[in-house]
């Protein structure tokens, strides 16, 4: 249903989406993981690192990210290396790996937490036996993006190589006077 082309009130109205990214966002790369993981550790943010790592890791959307308990992620006082969470939209259940950063950093954010098994991985700041919401999670995923645009000048200037770890940097491409 459109507007009239005779109603002057409908000259000054302009779609809501004109000038927004509709559709899927693509997808980070590694240069972008690196620098929001780097920008999350040195703001002392634990909650929004345990999630940024869980929702790499897993690969699961924002809405079943939220709603992981901490039952599905903990057994015996440890982390899981792996774990299996029922997807909301699918309703299938998908497993996934937990990489060892992933584990140290959900393992801080859990000691720092506490709560039992049943409860929420990431409880709401309302009501704490509740979920922070999704509406939450992408206003936190959009902060993440635009905080480390912000600094990506220092996080992603030059690194010379002798500042990254032997691990880090393959031999062959350094120059010949670091090997």
């Amino acid at each position: 249903m459109g507007h009239s082309e005779y109603d002057p009130a409908a000259k000054d109205r302009h779609p809501w989406n004109v000038g927004r990214m509709v559709g899927a966002k693509r997808a980070l790369k590694p240069q972008q993981v690196w620098a929001i993981r780097f920008w999350l550790d040195r703001e002392r943010r634990l909650r929004d690192r345990a999630m940024f790592d869980l929702a790499i890791d897993s690969k699961l959307r924002g809405c079943d990210v939220v709603k992981v308990k901490i039952g599905d992620l903990v057994s015996g006082g440890r982390v899981r290396s792996r774990a299996i969470v029922i997807q909301q939209k699918t309703g299938r259940p998908v497993q996934f790996e937990l990489h060892e950063p992933t584990r140290g950093s959900i393992l801080v954010w859990l000691e720092r937490r506490g709560g039992a098994l049943d409860e929420f991985v990431f409880p709401s700041r309302i009501d704490h036996a509740d979920h922070i919401s999704t509406r939450q999670y992408a206003r936190l995923v959009d902060e993440w993006v635009t905080g480390t645009s912000k600094c990506a000048r220092r996080i992603t200037g030059p690194i010379r190589y002798a500042e990254l770890s032997p691990a880090t940097v393959n031999r062959k491409s350094r120059p010949a006077s670091l090997t």
